[in-house]
């Protein structure tokens, strides 16, 4: 049966523009999902280009495989862009030219309906983006306690219900395990008033906290972005799409602390206190999408795109 790629790539055409791609540059897609990122990195890279993927999910690999079957310049890592520079080392790579991290869940796990992303359908409690390993969606559902439960929802999701949501989850567990996405749908449309359920779908936030914890997504977001920056070559760059408040704090402050920033008077004529900097924060502002985009993909209304270009001065 052949691999739909119905979703297209957060913005495609920035993301691409702020990798100033190289043709016979290597470059790491840190979150390959569906490869639509890494189709136009692909594109731009002649035969002595290299174009490195990662991806927790093999799965997402083996669609992305299919998707980029003309290039043959492409090596596909089942890993954690977390652990990019181990990577790297096993591959003999010392540095490279560009690093593409596009977080959260991909279009393409969200279209994997029986992987428990979505909360449309019914499907089984997982949502590991790794499906080799780690705790599920059920076991987070059925074994954390309200207090744990309610904090996740109310950090990961920013769910204004997420005590009430939490307190009706711990019932319902005591009288049956809680097993199935359309389980803990109905959980959380009877725990928020219907009033307040006009606000997109009222699982939305609940099902992206969960997610989060699941997946460890925002823990060591900061330390990845350091890895990144220190793996990238002389004027490479790392090009970060979030769609999450934290995941845009831990990025935007890992990238000002690899900046680094002068201490000095300002009425010095010239840096005395021989700080190090890493590179430079090329916007200071993120990258957002257009309105056409953002009527286009849905996904893309959240997102924000951050760009550092290395400067080898330390």
């Amino acid at each position: 049966m052949p691999i739909e790629f119905r979703h297209e790539p957060v913005m495609l055409k920035e993301c691409i523009q702020a990798l100033a791609i190289k043709q016979n540059g290597i470059y790491v897609d840190g979150t390959l999902g569906g490869a639509g990122h890494s189709l136009e990195i692909a594109k731009k890279l002649t035969k002595e280009g290299k174009l490195i993927g990662i991806d927790r999910d093999e799965t997402a690999l083996k669609a992305a495989s299919a998707r980029l079957t003309d290039f043959q310049n492409v090596t596909y890592i089942h890993g954690n862009h977390d652990d990019i520079k181990t990577i790297l080392e096993e591959l003999k790579i010392p540095k490279v030219d560009g690093i593409l991290l596009d977080l959260g869940v991909s279009s393409y796990q969200l279209d994997e309906r029986t992987r428990g992303f979505s909360y449309m359908g019914k499907s089984t409690l997982d949502m590991r983006m790794d499906t080799s390993s780690g705790i599920t969606a059920k076991d987070v559902v059925n074994t954390y306690t309200e207090e744990q439960l309610a904090t996740i929802l109310w950090e990961y999701g920013e769910e204004r219900y997420a005590k009430q949501i939490a307190k009706n989850i711990c019932k319902m567990r005591i009288e049956k395990e809680i097993e199935t996405t359309e389980e803990l749908v109905q959980i959380i449309e009877n725990s928020i008033p219907k009033a307040k359920q006009k606000d997109g779908h009222p699982a939305k936030r609940t099902f992206q906290a969960i997610r989060i914890e699941v997946n460890n997504e925002i823990k060591p977001l900061y330390q990845t972005v350091v890895d990144s920056i220190q793996c990238l070559k002389n004027k490479g760059r790392l090009v970060v799409i979030t769609f999450h408040s934290l995941e845009d704090r831990a990025v935007k402050q890992a990238m000002l602390d690899m900046q680094g920033k002068c201490t000095c008077p300002s009425d010095l004529p010239y840096c005395i206190c021989g700080y190090k900097t890493f590179g430079t924060i090329l916007n200071k502002k993120p990258i957002i999408a257009n309105i056409e985009e953002q009527n286009r993909n849905s996904r893309s209304k959240s997102a924000k795109v951050r760009i550092f270009e290395r400067n080898e001065k330390e």
